[in-house]
């Protein structure tokens, strides 16, 4: 690496890299880098979480999406970060870039929809801050609470434990070609992957249902893309997956063959932006969890089991077993696999 590489060559990850390696730690932080969040512990069993992200309007504002949509968003890609870590979701703050062309049924809109999206988790959008700017964002910050114990991390998947999702994946890989590179879809099909690209599920419910019944040791959200995830799941926790079933709709099965595209390359490495919550749950939980989850009206879908081997394998019946690259969307570089 030269000091002169621009961040389109450097990409996401050694970009963060950079930064982190110039930050001095707080000792005192109980999660450590990697974990997309930090916690402090406020008492001897309780803990204070806290997430940021950021919306930017030129790169995750869609052709299409309504203000509401937008502000609906940006509670989204904050809250799920702490749900995928058994967090109670309390507070959130956000600061606003507004350019001048924005106008005040715009902001009304976007207000809107942040606060809507708020209440659905039991949370208030509580302050933040307002400046000019010559791209629109929303740069947000969430707090939430956790028991010790119920803390869930990145790095503590076991081999044997099972991974499953909250949802399918692939609707959005199909909004993405559809809306910036005019993929050909049906009515149907199309309507139902803008959806789920404008307006992503919450798994709010779902979360706070694995949450109380303490039945997950690990999570994360799928907002980089489920390959990106899983990764990210085996470089933490030193383990790999062997993933046997890829849950996704018909819909998307159909898209690929219309379009001539793996229908698998949709649902591992074009998504993202799909916030579906990936857990670790033990055998003996896995029960327990199904229950719970689909007693607040979810769905768990099994993708696989954690194994000693490092090595991240998708194994789908009628299918030759391949590896499952660490590819998947990158700021700077977009989707790309890792260098």
């Amino acid at each position: 690496m030269s000091l002169s590489d621009s961040v389109g060559d450097l990409g996401e990850d050694r970009v963060r890299d950079i930064i982190s390696s110039h930050l001095e730690k707080d000792t005192s932080e109980i999660l450590g880098y990697g974990d997309d969040a930090v916690a402090f512990e406020i008492s001897k069993d309780q803990l204070l979480v806290m997430h940021t992200d950021a919306l930017v309007g030129s790169t995750d504002i869609l052709p299409g999406m309504t203000a509401y949509d937008v502000g609906r968003k940006a509670v989204v890609m904050n809250v799920s970060d702490l749900l995928a870590k058994g967090v109670k979701p309390r507070s959130a703050i956000f600061s606003w870039g507004i350019t001048r062309e924005y106008n005040a049924a715009i902001l009304t809109e976007i207000a809107d929809g942040m606060n809507r999206t708020a209440r659905e988790c039991g949370i208030h959008v509580t302050g933040g801050d307002t400046s000019q700017s010559d791209d629109f964002f929303l740069a947000g910050t969430v707090f939430g609470l956790a028991d010790r114990s119920k803390l869930l991390r990145r790095s503590t998947v076991k081999p044997g434990q099972i991974i499953a999702s909250t949802g399918p994946f692939g609707l959005t890989a199909m909004g993405y070609r559809i809306l910036l590179q005019g993929a050909t879809a049906t009515p149907q099909t199309r309507d139902k992957a803008l959806e789920a690209s404008y307006r992503p599920k919450f798994r709010y419910p779902e979360a706070n249902a694995i949450a109380e019944a303490g039945v997950a040791s690990a999570g994360i959200d799928s907002s980089d893309g489920l390959a990106r995830s899983l990764h990210w799941l085996s470089k933490m926790s030193r383990v790999g997956f062997i993933v046997d079933n890829l849950p996704i709709t018909e819909e998307v099965r159909q898209f690929g063959l219309v379009n001539k595209v793996d229908y698998v390359d949709l649902a591992l490495y074009e998504g993202g932006e799909e916030y579906e919550l990936i857990f670790a749950i033990s055998p003996e939980n896995w029960t327990a969890a199904l229950d719970a989850v689909e007693h607040v009206g979810g769905k768990l879908y099994r993708l696989g089991v954690a194994t000693s081997d490092l090595q991240i394998a998708l194994d789908l019946r009628n299918m030759p077993r391949r590896q499952i690259q660490d590819r998947g969307w990158r700021h700077f570089t977009q989707w790309k696999q890792v260098a």
